[in-house]
């Protein structure tokens, strides 16, 4: 292990925040091979976003450096919620929904860690036997009031008011750390910069239960911002989930190549396993020939093939192109409305027009006079084909099941008919 230093390697890829004890955890690495780490996600909802791969990564690139990461799934502190980042209260979700949302997070874990030298726990395992006075008898007695009031987190939510339920959240977390530390033999916790002070808590509890000898860590991940000071993870439609069916690996790809030339090298960083060498050979190439967007397009491949997999990759590349060349006659009803879902949009009714009127009730075109121009100057393309006809009948059951007309105007501006 002390051939490769991960520590440098993070550093260089901008990765780190805080850490606990630097010197101590280079030394840990260096004279053992059995480091095990963990971060937590809370089963809030059934898919993780792209915002959750900022501290996974960071596993996987320990993995990949032959050490073992745990992952918690929350059903303990999903339960309770964690006041992270919140001016309000969450609300509580059924025991059901926590269930199936452990579930759905489990399987995508699992497609990004595989199964070897990688395990998954649930920390209502051990935090669901545990009684209100052993609760407080065992593990709050460790922790002072007037330290908590301090944490970040918590002293943001003073004026607006938190309940005891997320207050005592940071201390079910404590309790995780010492638990993982103890019977899972986990030295080192990750988390984002917001987590600072669960972590310490963490720590601290270990000290307290096991000694001060007891070997614990923590290590923090900056904040990630995009070049124009917003928060990195979210596009125009919201969130970009992992979840296939709610971010579809077309967009999910498009999210990626769509980087600011300001942000692709970091990301290539953060988000690929691409060697120094080869990423500073993009850096080098988005510097003299932006215009070829050569880093973006392997950023959006690195991570699509990551989240994806092979094939998720290839229909992502797939439909790009199509959509590019306006060669989409082979794509399938699905690949189109994964395409298209963020295109103009417009209803027809299901039956055979003259394209003039089509291109008019659909209001692609403004006027009839313009909808003639535009078609006798081979600006329109019905379903990939260019049509100059103004006498064409558009059938709306001669392609994509008789689902959508794809119009498109000029090289690249594309409306999905949807036909009723």
């Amino acid at each position: 292990m002390a051939n490769f230093d991960i520590i440098e390697d993070l550093k260089w890829r901008g990765a780190i925040n805080q850490e606990t004890d630097e010197a101590g955890l280079r030394e840990y690495l260096q004279t053992h091979d059995d480091l095990a780490l963990y971060c937590g996600v809370d089963p809030t909802g059934d898919s993780l976003h792209i915002g959750h791969l900022i501290p996974f990564m960071i596993l996987k690139r320990f993995q990949e450096a032959g050490y073992h990461p745990v992952i918690i799934i929350g059903g303990g502190t999903g339960a309770i919620g964690d006041p992270s980042g919140r001016k309000s209260e969450r609300v509580l979700q059924t025991a059901e929904q926590v269930k199936h949302n452990e579930q759905a997070l489990t399987t995508q874990m699992e497609q990004l860690f595989g199964t070897e030298n990688f395990e998954i726990v649930n920390n209502i395992e051990w935090l669901g036997k545990i009684g209100l006075i052993d609760f407080l008898r065992d593990y709050s007695k460790f922790f002072q009031v007037n330290t908590m009031l301090n944490k970040d987190v918590i002293a943001s939510r003073l004026d607006s008011g938190i309940s005891f339920t997320e207050f005592a959240y940071q201390i079910l977390q404590a309790i995780d750390f010492y638990q993982l530390n103890k019977n899972y033999g986990v030295q080192l916790q990750i988390g984002g910069s917001d987590q600072w002070g669960n972590i310490t808590a963490g720590i601290d509890l270990i000290h307290k239960l096991a000694g001060p000898d007891q070997q614990a860590f923590g290590l923090t991940i900056p904040l990630m911002l995009k070049a124009d000071g917003t928060k990195f993870g979210k596009s125009a439609g919201g969130a970009v989930w992992l979840d296939p069916e709610k971010t579809s690996p077309y967009e999910f790809y498009q999210f990626w190549i769509n980087q600011d030339d300001r942000d692709v090298v970091k990301y290539l960083k953060y988000f690929t396993f691409l060697s120094r060498e080869e990423i500073e050979d993009l850096a080098q190439e988005t510097e003299k020939e932006p215009w070829k967007r050569t880093a973006q397009k392997r950023l959006a491949e690195e991570v699509t093939r990551f989240v994806h997999g092979d094939s998720g990759l290839s229909e992502a590349q797939m439909i790009t192109q199509s959509l590019f060349s306006g060669d989409i006659k082979n794509l399938s009803v699905k690949q189109i409305e994964q395409g298209l879902k963020s295109a103009p949009a417009a209803v027809a009714e299901d039956k055979p027009q003259n394209i003039i009127d089509f291109l008019v009730d659909t209001k692609i075109e403004s006027s009839k006079r313009q909808a003639r121009e535009d078609v006798k100057n081979g600006a329109i393309y019905l379903n990939g084909d260019r049509q100059q006809s103004v006498d064409f009948e558009v059938n709306p059951s001669s392609a994509f099941a008789g689902k959508y007309v794809i119009v498109r105007k000029g090289k690249k501006k594309y409306t999905l008919v949807t036909i009723k």
